[in-house]
């Protein structure tokens, strides 16, 4: 089986399963981190239009090569800011406002920003605590020039994905009083994007299941 055709029935599999679940639509971000380009080439023939990223070089490398929404969702640096601004389009790691002070100087573009939030105040991980999180809001929806997407998270490891996507949902419920246009949610990989659907993720972020292990 050649390289598309194995990547072709991943990406089948995978729509099947969100469309079996979603009953709102629901953005599929294909997750290229340590893939070669030629994965991401082929996507794109594919029909796939949104990509992430966890590390700054990568992503500058294949948005160089591939054209689409590229998306940047690993744990931010102020050093890589200026970087990863100038080929992400959307942002779903916030979690610190020194970052989006640096983020309104460097960025030579709007962009879309979902705040991580922690479910567990383990804090190395990424994410902000509940309390932050809406300080981080008022910063950021009151920019004129980017936009306040919603909210993202990464359950810890050995939290039941299931216990972690309602704790988020009832978040997210409290949260959308405040900031009701915020109203996406950045929730599920390979493992349980099926789960977070379920509990209102509105983009998953899908690598493994649809380009093998890594």
């Amino acid at each position: 089986m050649s390289r598309l055709d194995e990547i072709s029935a991943n990406l089948e599999i995978v729509k099947s399963k969100i469309a079996a679940v979603a009953s709102h639509p629901v953005t599929l971000i294909a997750v290229t981190k340590t893939f070669p380009v030629s994965d991401a080439q082929i996507l794109q023939q594919l029909g796939v239009t949104d990509f992430g990223e966890n590390r700054d070089s990568e992503g500058a490398e294949k948005s160089a090569v591939v054209p689409g929404n590229w998306h940047f969702q690993g744990q931010i640096q102020s050093n890589k800011l200026k970087s990863i601004t100038s080929w992400a389009s959307v942002i779903h790691s916030l979690d610190d406002p020194r970052h989006f002070e640096i983020i309104e100087k460097v960025a030579p573009h709007p962009l879309s920003i979902f705040l991580q939030v922690s479910l567990d105040g383990a804090h190395h991980r990424g994410g902000a605590g509940v309390e932050q999180l809406y300080q981080l809001a008022e910063k950021v929806s009151a920019s004129s020039i980017h936009t306040l997407a919603g909210l993202m998270s990464v359950p810890p490891v050995e939290m039941d994905p299931d216990m972690a996507y309602s704790q988020l949902a009832v978040i997210r419920n409290e949260f959308l009083l405040r900031f009701p246009a915020a109203n996406s949610l950045s929730a599920g990989m390979s493992g349980d994007f099926e789960i977070a659907i379920s509990h209102g993720a509105t983009h998953v972020r899908v690598g493994s299941s649809i380009l093998g292990s890594r």
